[in-house]
């Protein structure tokens, strides 16, 4: 090979800049290991080899640039207006807040913006959307503007779909999925752009990517980040990123006129409830020009139940739609279709500013939503329904007059809006934070009081998230409760993709041998309850599930509806099982996630090692395993109520939907406590106490009482109780007392078994000690005095000053005396001198015959000092 054929490192190092940035660390690290190779001629051979390789990689780049699609914006975006400032912003700056309305354009066009700049081409372009349902409607609009399919240039990634090519620049996705992302790739290196968009919402994964990027800017220079927010306090954001550049985009909206009426307007009027608040607005914008109407509701249940009491009204060309995330595909889409008449679309806070409705010319707002939030008190997850903040009423009020002008009837006072706090506390500050401090030890991220969140979360929350993955054995802490690190069986748990306490659950099933049921009932409590109760229908649904209901257990109610389904998958088309869960009151696409956590499962399972039993499980091994991730969560009955007693002394019944509701266990565990009306155990199943013991022992407190000797156990006996956070998992139960308090079973064992004599042995000392100590009484009751025989204490300092500290019972006293004997065998033999007091040597035996002779007659005597009793006095035997 002629000097002008060899390959440089220098020469290859220079091509590094030009590949997709994923290639060039990896060539970089490949580079870096040849330097160590020796030999120059196999140096040469692999660089020459490389060279052809990164030649194919730049090759890759030439055609993503080739294939980037013409890029167009839509004129009557507001986005589209200020193209030239966020380009600019975002060519100059690593970080830019982007703040806008929905409606604005922003979500759609940033990423064409960002394409433009020539991102996109060495990495791709990230952008998260906190719900799935946006993620999947947001990359087929974009796909659509770029006249590209979806899945090429513009991809998509959520829970279980997968729709992103080697050739995708645009990478939408949840932003769950690039939290899990980031444990394989810690420095993000396949993405030169990220796009954290509707920031605002501030979850718990959205405040994580935020805390997480701000602290990997510094490593990767090259990163571009762009934050969209809607006008909701977007400065909080440019402050976290050290004062990041704000960008102001208006949205498309002509005035909303406010219109306050109240539910209950004055005392007196006590009929008037929500629903019929609804119909009173309904009927009033009825009255004004046609428009479509935006209803907010607290939930999917007062969704289905506002819509069936619409229906009823039969209200003339009036479609009654509703939407939240987890509708189907094709009852989502009818919300964005063309339509005639007038809709009225019934929608949770997933409307609030995650999706665009078209033509919203009127909104009624109760003002309320289901708001998760932790309760220090209770330790629970409690699901109240509160008032919104201002900032999202505003937020529900800007849903209309995006096509004219339109009318928001807010289903409150003036008084009260005013009287609302200003922003809905972002969820780090109202969740347990166990998953989150699991995750951040796992990746090694330090501890979760110093990590940069945009909020600190409250301390108390931090300190029961710890808590729980002590209760869970994942972590170990020091003792001033400040560092934590994972055990071997934390490590484990971060990496199955379920919560904590349902991961600990499949762990313990491997003992158990029931990793297969506890997969089917883990993955089954990671989703909405696929079971559904149409308000129209409830008794016929109640009738189909009663099918799989378990006397015992509601967990086993879903082996037996996985049961159900598996027969039915085999024996019926893909249409006809669609139609069947239908007939059966199931959620279709809740039973295809179901059943898709289980295969990631038994996927996460088999690289663990863990066996997947063939065999149906026994009812108490399947329980066990449960227990271990719900310990905080079991409970005892109260004798006269239908209430148990839980963790904490918390009071909580069984969820009236439970098969355990009517005959409810004397022991239960539920899989979670919810507080709404009261606090509800949901998800119950019969157990008993000494199930808890084994798998609790790192939580259990024990307490004794009545330490006693026991003559025939030979040793010290007391009851010990045994609590698991203050329920006595055992009430009573005698225990040997020795390893609990040595220094007392010694004191207890001299007193008793040698002192008293209370000991049944062989040993020749103690029936010699036993036998002059008899003959000292004897004296006594002859005498008729008590002063003779030394005190008890004597004794006991006789025996406590010879004998080992280590002797504390029966079995320890045979030990230890089996050698000492040999060495001085009257170590413990009595002298009489030593068992008569001072004073009392003058008494002698002598004095006081046994037997009377009178003549030849020989009568024995005996000799009793009890004053008051017949035989007090001597008593001659005739």
């Amino acid at each position: 090979m002629t000097e002008q054929q060899k390959i440089t490192f220098s020469s290859l190092f220079e091509r590094l800049d030009g590949l997709m940035l994923r290639d060039k660390s990896r060539f970089s690290r490949r580079l870096h290991g040849v330097k160590k190779v020796k030999n120059p001629d196999a140096q040469q051979a692999i660089l020459q080899e490389m060279a052809q390789e990164i030649e194919q990689a730049a090759g890759r780049v030439l055609l993503r640039e080739a294939a980037r699609p013409a890029i167009a914006y839509p004129e009557n975006l507001p986005v589209s207006q200020k193209k030239q400032e966020i380009l600019e912003a975002v060519r100059d700056h690593q970080v830019v807040i982007v703040a806008g309305e929905t409606g604005s354009g922003k979500t759609t066009q940033l990423p064409k913006i960002c394409m433009e700049l020539g991102r996109g081409v060495k990495g791709l372009i990230g952008h998260t959307q906190p719900r799935r349902l946006a993620a999947r409607t947001v990359a087929n609009r974009i796909a659509e503007e770029l006249q590209t399919e979806p899945g090429g240039c513009i991809g998509y990634k959520v829970r279980f779909s997968d729709h992103v090519s080697d050739n995708t620049m645009v990478k939408l996705m949840t932003d769950g999925i690039l939290l899990a992302e980031i444990q394989q790739d810690r420095l993000l290196m396949q993405y030169d752009t990220i796009i954290i968009d509707e920031a605002h919402e501030r979850s718990l994964n959205i405040d994580f990517l935020l805390g997480y990027l701000r602290e990997l800017l510094p490593r990767r220079p090259d990163l571009k980040i762009i934050i969209t927010s809607a006008t909701i306090d977007p400065e909080r954001f440019s402050r976290h990123f050290n004062n990041a550049p704000i960008i102001e985009v208006s949205g498309r909206t002509y005035p909303v006129e406010v219109r306050y009426r109240p539910i209950v307007e004055d005392a007196d009027d006590t009929e008037r409830d929500q629903l019929q608040a609804i119909f009173d607005a309904v009927d009033e914008l009825g009255r004004e020009s046609p428009g479509d109407i935006l209803i907010f509701m607290s939930g999917e249940r007062e969704i289905r139940d506002t819509a069936d009491a619409l229906n009823k009204l039969n209200l003339r060309h009036t479609e009654v739609l509703p939407l939240y995330a987890r509708l189907s595909n094709s009852e989502q889409n009818r919300v964005f279709q063309a339509h005639s008449g007038r809709r009225i679309v019934l929608a949770t806070n997933v409307a609030e500013t995650s999706l665009t409705v078209p033509g919203i010319k009127y909104v009624i707002d109760p003002g309320t939503a289901r708001i998760s939030r932790y309760s220090f008190r209770t330790k629970v997850q409690r699901l109240p329904i509160e008032p919104v903040s201002q900032a999202s009423a505003n937020q529900r009020k800007g849903r209309c007059g995006r096509v004219s002008e339109g009318i928001c009837i807010r289903l409150y006072s003036e008084d009260d809006f005013l009287s609302r706090p200003e922003f809905t506390d972002p969820e780090i500050l109202r969740t347990n934070l166990a998953s989150v401090i699991l995750q951040m030890t796992a990746l090694g991220l330090g501890d979760i009081a110093a990590f940069p969140f945009v909020e600190a979360p409250d301390k108390r929350n931090i300190q029961d998230g710890v808590r729980l993955l002590e209760e869970l054995g994942a972590i170990t802490t020091d003792e001033q409760q400040t560092a934590y690190k994972l055990t071997p069986m934390g490590r484990q748990l971060s990496q199955l993709p379920v919560d904590p306490r349902l991961a600990r659950m499949v762990l313990e099933a491997q003992k158990h041998g029931c990793v297969r049921e506890a997969m089917i009932i883990t993955s089954a409590l990671s989703i909405q309850d696929p079971r559904e109760r149409p308000m129209d229908k409830q008794q016929a649904s109640d009738e189909k599930h009663r099918r799989f209901h378990d006397k015992e257990s509601d967990f086993l109610a879903f082996v037996n509806l996985w049961n159900y389904l598996g027969e039915q998958q085999k024996a019926l088309s893909s249409n006809q099982f669609r139609r069947q869960c239908r007939v059966d009151f199931l959620n279709y696409l809740r039973v295809r996630e179901w059943q898709d956590i289980y295969t990631q499962l038994r996927q996460v399972v088999k690289e663990l090692g863990l066996p997947v039993n063939s065999e149906p499980a026994e009812y108490r091994e399947i329980h066990t395993a449960l227990l271990t991730g719900l310990l905080s969560h079991i409970g005892m009955k109260d004798a006269d109520k239908q209430e148990f007693t839980g963790a904490r002394n918390a009071r909580f019944s069984i969820f009236p939907g439970s098969g355990l509701f009517k005959k409810p266990p004397k022991w239960t565990m539920v899989a979670e406590l919810v507080e709404t009306s009261r606090l509800w155990g949901r998800i119950a199943a019969r157990i008993e106490p000494e199930w808890v013991e084994p798998v609790a022992q790192h939580l259990i407190k024990r307490s004794y009482s009545e330490p006693h000797w026991e003559r025939g156990q030979g040793a010290v006996m007391a009851t010990e109780k045994v609590t698991v956070y203050g329920l006595p998992i055992v009430a009573a139960r005698k225990v040997n007392y020795s390893q609990i308090d040595p220094a007392l079973c010694r004191e207890l064992f001299i007193r008793h078994a040698l002192v008293e004599g209370d000991w049944q042995t062989r040993h020749a000392f103690f029936r010699e000690n036993l036998k002059l100590r008899n003959e000292i009484e004897e004296l006594e009751h002859k005498s008729r005095r008590r002063d003779i025989l030394v005190d008890d204490e004597t004794l006991f300092e006789f025996y406590d000053q010879r004998i080992s500290h280590d002797v504390i019972s029966a079995r320890h006293f045979d030990k230890w005396w089996k050698q000492a004997s040999r060495e001085t065998p009257d170590l413990l033999n009595f002298e009489k001198s030593m068992l008569i007091k001072e004073g009392a040597e003058q008494v002698s035996k002598l004095d006081y015959p046994n037997f009377w002779h009178q003549g030849n007659l020989k009568l024995r005597l005996t000799y009793q000092f009890e004053p008051g009793a017949d035989a007090d006095g001597v008593t001659v035997h005739i």
